[in-house]
């Protein structure tokens, strides 16, 4: 079967002529007709991939330098602006738009020679842990199709775990890189926030949202992460800071050795059995190759997930006010009474149930009745969560966990209960709360056959050593 172990190795061969980017891009179009009942994406753009794969073995045959991403085939997922491409959100309120500029990230893959082969299933507007709440049917995990595969990266996941694409891009506002990434056994990167420009996303929750990185390896998502990463005058939020050489940096720099974790994520009532002894197993066979592995107490555990829904919600409600069937978005074309219920029956319409839930949810928060019982309350706790982040990093290099409390759950298994799905976030939603890298390497399987990863977070900022370290990891299995 077609396969490179890393983009390094695939651009050797397209220099040393073992390779084209036409029989790339055909192999992935193969791969995706073939694999189409896992529903992972929603549009290919197969005559487009196929001539931008003529015109770079054009160019490499005519000796102008390869791009760093020369002929890697990328997904991306469908809340990322691709210009003259649909992008729906997974949502039938915008189903038919067509995006009149390209989001940042995907100039600057474009920039590098890469080659975007579709777009990508996720849950509406990123609302979701299982990829069960798009509008365009379920996604499902490649291992067995029966489960799914995390949200709400869902299809860009399955892109990568099924070998359908190189790499995708998703976006993580809560850990929709990082769950899906565990469920189907591949790297998901989740950068500081502002590490990448948001310009171009459509936006969940503004003060969350940021787009990440699938791959096989820690490699490949350093690659990607050196070349979509930096300033943008596009995005007042994004980081000013020179983008660091992640691929040769990780490869020269010391490996972090200080590494803690939070007692309570552990003992935690909520985490699978097998997941608990391996990670524990797994740190100690860290201690015994002579890294620093410390417990410490963290009491806000149970603070984590209503702290973001909270937040999250209010924001969605905030953001996602504009898709009213005026200005954007589905008009309903049945009868109405007046402007008012224009508007309720086309939101009605065109948002799926867990989208209706979370900007109802959204509104009451930010009610005046409850704004300071609920959404004041809640930025007092994210502040102290920033607090005792910025303490633990003076004292050590990294803070691992497991990335979720359970290995892929069956299609429809907690489509009965809301909280049950929110709890699935009880691990990944600390990063985005405080706006630290993370990511997810696939290290461990399940006894029931499906793998599960390790997160592993630093300093905000700090994503050469949350590379270098994840990589020596993946290395030494």
């Amino acid at each position: 079967m077609f396969r490179f172990n890393t983009i390094k190795d695939y651009q050797a061969a397209l220099l040393a002529g073992e390779q084209s980017c036409i029989q790339t891009v055909q192999f992935y179009l193969h791969q995706i007709e073939q694999h189409k009942q896992l529903n992972a994406f929603l549009e290919v753009f197969a005559a487009e991939a196929e001539a931008r794969a003529v015109e770079l073995d054009a160019e490499l045959a005519a000796g102008k330098p390869m791009g760093k991403l020369h002929g890697v085939v990328v997904g991306i997922k469908d809340v990322i602006c691709y210009k003259g491409h649909i992008v729906s959100a997974a949502s039938k309120i915008i189903e038919n738009y067509t995006a009149v500029y390209s989001a940042t990230a995907i100039e600057k893959l474009l920039g590098e020679g890469a080659i975007i082969i579709g777009r990508q299933n996720c849950d509406e507007f990123a609302m979701g842990s299982s990829n069960e709440n798009s509008a365009f049917g379920s996604v499902k995990n490649a291992i067995d199709p029966t489960r799914v595969p995390g949200g709400s990266s869902g299809g860009s996941a399955v892109g990568v775990q099924a070998n359908l694409c190189m790499i995708s891009l998703g976006s993580d506002t809560g850990g929709s890189v990082r769950q899906p990434a565990d469920f189907c056994g591949v790297v998901g990167l989740k950068p500081s926030y502002g590490r990448i420009s948001r310009y171009g996303l459509i936006a969940y929750a503004s003060s969350f949202d940021q787009i990440g990185i699938f791959s096989h390896t820690v490699q490949d998502a350093a690659l990607v992460l050196e070349v979509i990463a930096g300033a943008d005058n596009f995005d007042s939020t994004v980081s000013q800071k020179e983008v660091p050489f992640y691929s040769t940096e990780i490869e020269a720099l010391p490996i972090p050795k200080k590494v803690a974790y939070f007692k309570e994520t552990l003992s935690h009532p909520g985490l699978d059995p097998e997941i608990k002894l391996q990670t524990e197993t797994y740190l100690e066979s860290l201690k015994a190759k002579g890294f620093t592995v410390e417990a410490i107490d963290f009491s806000l555990l149970n603070y984590l997930v209503p702290t973001y829904y909270v937040l999250t919600t209010a924001e969605a409600s905030s953001n996602l006010s504009r898709f009213d069937g005026i200005k954007f978005g589905h008009r309903t074309n049945g009868p109405i009474d007046d402007l008012a219920d224009l508007y309720k029956k086309s939101r009605t319409e065109g948002f799926g149930e867990e989208v209706q839930r979370r900007i109802l949810l959204g509104t009451f928060v930010l009610s005046a009745g409850y704004f300071d019982a609920y959404f004041t309350k809640a930025q007092q706790v994210r502040q102290k969560l920033v607090d005792l982040t910025n303490n633990l990093f003076v004292n050590y290099d990294i803070l691992v966990s497991p990335t979720v409390p359970s290995p892929a759950f069956k299609l429809g298994e907690h489509n009965h209960s809301a909280t049950e799905m929110f709890l699935a976030d009880i691990y990944t939603v600390y990063a985005n709360l405080v706006g630290i890298p993370a990511i997810s390497i696939p290290l461990f399987k399940h006894s029931n056959g499906m793998p599960f990863g390790l997160q592993v977070m630093s300093a905000s900022g700090n994503e050469t050593g949350l590379l270098s370290f994840s990589k020596t990891l993946m290395e030494n299995q």
